[in-house]
C-alpha cells in the first residue's frame, strides 16, 4: 500500500518542482539569449571552482549534481573541448579522473554570471530576507531528510527498485 501524503505537503512538494522548473527554464532562455553556454555548464563549473584546489572527481561530481555518471562523463568530454576544464589522473585510481578548472573555465563563469544573477534578482530577489531565511531552512530540513537513511517503511515500498529523480510533480494522490 502507498505512503498517504497529506494534500497540503504534496502541494507544497508539487509547488517546489513548479518553482525549479520555472526558474530554470528562465535562466536557460536568458543564457541561450546571451549567446553563453548552458546552466549545466555553469553547475559543473562553479562545482569544481568551490572544490579544493579547485579540482573534483567525476564522480562526486555526479553525485553531488544529480547528473549520471555517463552523463558527467560527457558534459566534463564537451567542457574540456571547450577548453574550460581539463582532466587529471587520480593517483591511487587508474579508473578515476579529476576535473581542474581552466583559466578559461574560470572566466566563463564570470561572463555567465550576470545573466544567470540577473534571473535569480528577478525572480527570488522581490522576498524579503526573512522570506528568504524561512524558504531556506524549509528546503534544508526537506534536503536533511531525504539524504538521510530511509525507514524500513519505506524501504519495503520500494524493494527492489531504484526511484528516479522527479522533473514533474506526482500526479493527484488518489492514483
Amino acid at each position: 500500500m502507498a505512503a498517504r501524503v497529506p494534500e497540503p505537503q504534496l502541494a507544497a512538494w508539487r509547488a517546489l518542482l513548479g518553482a525549479h522548473a520555472a526558474v530554470i527554464t528562465r535562466v536557460e532562455h536568458a543564457l541561450a539569449a546571451a549567446g553563453l553556454p548552458p546552466l549545466a555548464w555553469y553547475d559543473v563549473l562553479w562545482a569544481v571552482r568551490e572544490s579544493p584546489q579547485r579540482r573534483a572527481r567525476l564522480g562526486e561530481l555526479a553525485a553531488r549534481l544529480t547528473i549520471s555518471r555517463g552523463g558527467m562523463t560527457k558534459l566534463v568530454d564537451r567542457l574540456e573541448q571547450g577548453g574550460l576544464l581539463r582532466r587529471e589522473p587520480t593517483p591511487n585510481d587508474r579508473r578515476g579522473a579529476y576535473a581542474v578548472l581552466t583559466a578559461a573555465g574560470e572566466a566563463t563563469l564570470k561572463r555567465m554570471w550576470p545573466t544567470y544573477s540577473a534571473v535569480l534578482a528577478e525572480v527570488v530577489g522581490p522576498l524579503r530576507a526573512a522570506e528568504a531565511n524561512t524558504l531556506r531552512r524549509l528546503l534544508r530540513e526537506v534536503e536533511a531528510r531525504g539524504t538521510a537513511p530511509p525507514r524500513e517503511a519505506a524501504l519495503a515500498g520500494a524493494a527492489g527498485r531504484r526511484a528516479a529523480p522527479r522533473s514533474r510533480p506526482p500526479k493527484s494522490p488518489a492514483l
